[in-house]
């Protein structure tokens, strides 16, 4: 759950794969048109293609549109906008792979260099979705092929990827440069080792909290030999170990090298190795921070604080999967130009934290472990005052666990840390007082979660439900877009968001409320909700048809052990067509009564997929 864009091609090359410019071949014509007037050239052009001319025009002030809501705002202006913003859309984001078939985007979209794509929804995260409900990769990849030879970069998040999809990907566009896979499963190193291989002009290979089956193959040998063009190599989720001997010629021989994050394989001996040979690095995960097994003991220990003071461009740190904390003074040179820091694998103390937080006076972002306590989130606000994120993780995620850091916490980081805007805080109490002071001192706050792990805790001072602490939040935090709420909470807590959270986007919702108003509330009152994740909730049918006017109009809504029944589930099919209705169990459970498990609804133009499990009902 802790997380957190090329060489050009030959000239050949370049005519062979490049993508279809209609610009190319009508705007001759255009600018003939124009220079001309209209008492010379050739007349007939100007009124024979005056809405080619426009089209010409329209193309390269599109060009200039970055964002994907200004696009889809351009294309909905009339029936030409909608064609020309086609033709020069270079990236293509989808939310939900299921929301449209591969043969219609890519038909709509002809010159794509860019594809983002998303799967499963995000409580798959949480083992709250069984295994292998879908989100394939294998059709996209297949349609990609055909339409899309001068293909680029694939981001793929959350969706199943096989070896075969891997192959597919390498084979089909001989220009592939970057390929990010996030929250990804299915495919493993002989995968990996086949994908390598073939892609020669390679410069991104992210696997980000990804799922890499050990297949013995040593995928790290199977770079290309030559220099290299990779600009960020991304694997510290791969659980097994791998060739370091073939890891360090590798990046020996990558001078555009500037991101660079190893598993807990890679010991802090070979990390010193690798940082000699690299010290251009910009972004760094440091694999386990812990010597190796096998390193003699008579062995002299390089100086490592050399080896980082010579990184002078290190700005993001992360790693420190087997952290020895006797290690961490090697850090400390780098520390001042930091502006990313994650701990989030470290279990360190407040007092190992302190001789470093005290030396990061530019941290803009940082993750981190409970285990530092309340009093090391008082040393973080008193030294970084530009800090923009902050996440907080427990070591223990049991609900009777005793929480180390508490409402203390977040207040000393809501009155040190001004600047705040994204803060996802795990705790086990938590009193209104403490949130109200965040919403006053951190009012530029876009993204709040907080979780307070045990089920249904009222403010531990007062023992009130939390909902004025929640209420502060979206009544003063006026770009608030994504919000989490925990603890007990009344539909009091819902009523306030469906009034102030207009620009709430993201919503979950754990173990809170009282009744369906509370729901009702919210799909009535968040015009700009997409996204709405709600587990062990006390909603039920008549909650579920009250958003009936706002559902096309959202990515997806999940419900997981509430009250809905397959009734109430079958009236929202019925009602709304183009929306499909899933209704998810266990799948090894068999379906006993009218209560859901889980349901997920989506948005699509293609109706009911066709690769859905026997545990999955589509209504």
């Amino acid at each position: 759950m802790r997380h957190n864009e090329a060489e050009q091609m030959s000239e050949d090359d370049g005519r062979q794969q490049s993508p279809p410019s209609d610009l190319e071949f009508t705007s001759n014509k255009a600018r003939n048109c124009i220079a001309t007037g209209s008492g010379s050239g050739h007349p007939e052009l100007q009124s024979q293609y005056p809405d080619q001319v426009l089209e010409n025009v329209l193309e390269n002030v599109l060009h200039f549109l970055i964002s994907r809501q200004d696009r889809n705002a351009a294309s909905l202006v009339c029936k030409a906008w909608y064609r020309v913003e086609a033709l020069t859309r270079s990236e293509l984001f989808i939310g939900n792979c299921y929301s449209v078939a591969p043969g219609r985007a890519t038909a709509r979209f002809t010159r794509v260099r860019a594809l983002h794509l998303k799967g499963k929804p995000r409580f798959a995260d949480f083992n709250l979705m069984p295994l292998n409900w879908g989100a394939h990769f294998n059709p996209w990849v297949l349609a990609m092929a055909k339409a899309y030879p001068w293909l680029e970069k694939v981001y793929l998040k959350r969706m199943f990827v096989t070896d075969y999809d891997l192959g597919t990907l390498a084979e089909s566009f001989s220009g592939f440069k970057e390929l990010v896979l996030v929250c990804c499963d299915g495919f493993g190193t002989s995968g990996l080792s086949i994908f390598v291989t073939k892609c020669r002009q390679l410069r991104v290979l992210d696997l980000i909290e990804s799922e890499v089956t050990d297949d013995e193959t040593d995928w790290i040998s199977s770079f290309p030999d030559g220099e290299s063009h990779l600009e960020s190599l991304i694997f510290d989720c791969v659980e097994c170990p791998i060739n370091f001997d073939a890891l360090e010629r590798l990046v020996a021989r990558s001078p555009s090298l500037k991101k660079l994050r190893l598993n807990r394989y890679v010991s802090i001996g070979q990390l010193y190795r690798l940082l000699t040979r690299a010290p251009q690095l910009t972004h760094l995960g440091t694999g386990s921070f812990s010597p190796s097994e096998v390193a003699g003991q008579a062995d002299q220990e390089p100086d490592y604080a050399t080896a980082f003071a010579a990184c002078r461009s290190l700005v993001c740190l992360s790693g420190f999967r087997e952290i020895i904390p006797d290690y961490l003074h090697a850090i400390y040179p780098v520390c001042a130009n930091l502006t990313s820091l994650n701990f989030s694998y470290a279990n360190i103390t407040a007092e190992q934290l302190k001789p470093i937080i005290s030396n990061c006076p530019k941290l803009q972002v940082f993750w981190v472990l409970d285990s530092i306590c309340d009093e090391g989130l008082q040393a973080v606000a008193a030294t970084c005052k530009e800090l923009r994120e902050l996440r907080v993780f427990p070591v223990d995620a049991r609900e009777d666990s005793d929480g180390p850091v508490s409402e203390v916490g977040l207040q000393a980081i809501s009155e040190g840390c001004r600047k705040l805007q994204s803060i996802l805080y795990f705790c086990q109490r938590m009193t209104n007082a403490a949130v109200v002071a965040m919403s006053e001192n951190c009012p530029d706050l876009v993204v709040f979660r907080l979780c307070i792990m045990g089920r249904h805790r009222p403010d531990s001072v007062t023992g009130e439900p939390m909902d004025d602490g929640f209420g502060a939040i979206v009544m003063n935090c006026k770009k608030l877009t994504r919000l989490a709420v925990s603890g007990l909470l009344t539909d009091k807590a819902f009523d306030y968001i469906g009034k102030y959270g207009k620009l709430v986007r993201t919503l979950s919702v754990a173990f809170a409320g009282n009744s369906d108003m509370g729901l009702k509330y919210v799909l009535e009152g968040c015009p700009q909700l997409q996204k709405l994740e709600i587990r062990d909730s006390p909603f039920g049918d008549a909650a579920l048809r009250s958003g009936l006017h706002h559902y096309y109009n959202m990515r997806f809504l999940w419900m997981s052990s509430c009250k809905l029944t397959h009734q109430g589930c079958r009236e929202i099919a019925r009602a709304m067509p183009r929306l499909v209705v899933e209704v998810i169990r266990s799948a090894d459970e068999e379906e006993m009564d009218d209560l859901v498990q889980t349901l997920y609804m989506y948005r699509s133009l293609e109706g009911p997929r066709l690769d859905a499990p026997k545990f999955v009902t589509i209504l």
